[in-house]
């Protein structure tokens, strides 16, 4: 959210970020909101999970997905952005980078621990690409391809077939 300051005012920002597991996380993205919300009028924050009916018409909707994480195992909500067909913004942490192909399904911006670096990074990115829309539009194409290969349930159940067939071989 620190990021968005830098982000032109043309752009919105819908977060959909449930509950927090720490009350303090919480409270500070209250505070971040309330802040940008005094010179911008198109910052949304959705407190609630969503139906997936929801959730999928949301994500298929937006231009591009963040997800600014400083630690993520796999990175699921990339996934479901990126079979939506929308280009995804990433963290270069954890898992995310198997799962978002820097410069062909999205971008991924590195993290180093400082938050600064971090969150210019995430501004200059951000800004750089919702100007170019068909960029986005090629990110989110390949996304959605990249999804259904390696992830999609034909690509899970052929590679447990396979798995199997080793084991028992």
């Amino acid at each position: 959210l620190r990021s968005w300051k830098e982000v032109p005012d043309e752009y919105g920002l819908v977060l959909a970020a449930g509950s927090p597991d720490e009350e303090g996380i919480g409270n500070e993205v209250a505070d971040l909101i309330a802040e940008l919300s005094l010179t911008r009028k198109n910052i949304w924050w959705i407190k609630d999970m969503l139906p997936h009916s929801e959730l999928t018409a949301m994500l298929t909707g937006a231009d591009l997905f963040i997800c600014p994480s400083v630690y993520e195992p796999l990175g699921i909500v990339n996934l479901e952005a990126m079979a939506c067909e929308t280009a995804v913004l990433g963290s270069r942490v954890g898992g995310i980078p198997e799962v978002v192909a820097d410069k062909e399904t999205g971008e991924l911006v590195d993290y180093d621990g400082n938050s600064d670096s971090f969150e210019n990074a995430l501004s200059e990115a951000i800004t750089r690409l919702m100007s170019q829309p068909d960029l986005l539009n090629d990110y989110g194409s390949a996304g959605r391809v990249r999804a259904m290969n390696l992830f999609g349930w034909d690509a899970v159940a052929a590679a447990t077939v396979a798995l199997y067939r080793r084991v028992i071989a």
